[in-house]
């Protein structure tokens, strides 16, 4: 994928994590085509959900349908069931078909008429937006179900190098055919167990927690970042630390990381959405919590 080296590696730690990606961008930025690469990339079962505003939560999850030959009902379970599952255009669903997502994605499993179905790990969901001030006919995402998502990715337009690269890839064959399985199941098990062991000391810890507590108890923002928001914090912070060959988490890998984890959590208040940004909100808050060095917080 040209020029999205970083967000291939913010999906490999959100992989690692157990965690589930948000790609946002404008149509035809590449947002599907990344997905599918790096599904492609992994030993594992790949589906795709292409949701419009008539997709129902069955379509998702499954359904217990009756089967006139055997005059018996039978559980026809849903795509949610793989290990890479490619929510396309998720924004464009209704509330209802997007809340399908909300068990499979926290739990790892679905009930479908009270029958609970477990899904195998690993499993991850890669789910794409367009903007909603940019699209019609697409429902925002609720709090709830942004919250399931560890990391949020806003994919840009590519530089004139990059965009050159791409019309001569594409010119003579089509890459995706290329790519290779370069994971299997066992391997990421293995790593996924190394990564748990990636050590954070009290005074990254703390710097965590502070910026935490900063983005609840800044003025410009409405609702906060949860606990479980902390929760990711620390987990993309090490699954950072482990990807760049690390045994410990350091304030910078905190840093890089945070800016994709919290964002998304965050709301402003009415007030101060009238003159300010979440970004510039935010950068503000990562200036005013100390960060702590070796000899101590400065």
């Amino acid at each position: 994928m040209v020029g999205r080296e970083k967000d291939i590696e913010l999906l490999t730690i959100a992989l690692l994590q157990g965690g589930h990606i948000l790609l946002e961008s404008v149509p035809g930025t590449g947002k599907t085509l990344l997905a599918k690469t790096f599904a492609k990339s992994l030993d594992g079962e790949f589906k795709r959900i292409q949701f419009t505003p008539d997709v129902l939560p069955t379509d998702v999850t499954g359904i217990q349908f009756f089967n006139p030959k055997s005059q018996e009902f039978e559980l026809r379970i849903g795509p949610v069931k793989t290990n890479i599952l490619l929510a396309d255009e998720i924004n464009r669903a209704t509330p209802r078909t997007q809340s399908s997502l909300l068990e499979v994605m926290e739990e790892r499993q679905v009930t479908i008429d009270g029958e609970t179905i477990i899904i195998d790990e690993p499993f991850m969901v890669i789910a794409t937006q367009n903007p909603v001030e940019s699209q019609q006919g697409t429902f925002p995402l609720p709090a709830a179900q942004l919250d399931r998502f560890l990391m949020k990715i806003s994919m840009s337009y590519p530089t004139y190098e990059e965009e050159r690269d791409i019309l001569r890839r594409f010119q003579s064959n089509e890459p995706l055919t290329q790519v290779k399985t370069i994971l299997t199941r066992e391997e990421f098990v293995e790593l996924r167990k190394n990564v748990k062991n990636i050590l954070v000391n009290e005074d990254v810890e703390k710097f965590m927690l502070l910026i935490i507590r900063q983005t609840r108890q800044h003025p410009a923002i409405e609702h906060g970042a949860s606990p479980r928001a902390a929760l990711a914090l620390l987990k993309a912070s090490q699954g950072h630390a482990f990807i760049h060959g690390r045994e410990y988490v350091t304030p910078d890998d905190v840093k890089v990381v945070a800016p994709y984890v919290l964002k998304h959590r965050l709301y402003l208040s009415i007030e101060a959405s009238l003159t300010n940004t979440i970004e510039d909100i935010f950068e503000e808050i990562m200036k005013e919590v100390p960060t702590p060095v070796e000899s101590g917080v400065v």
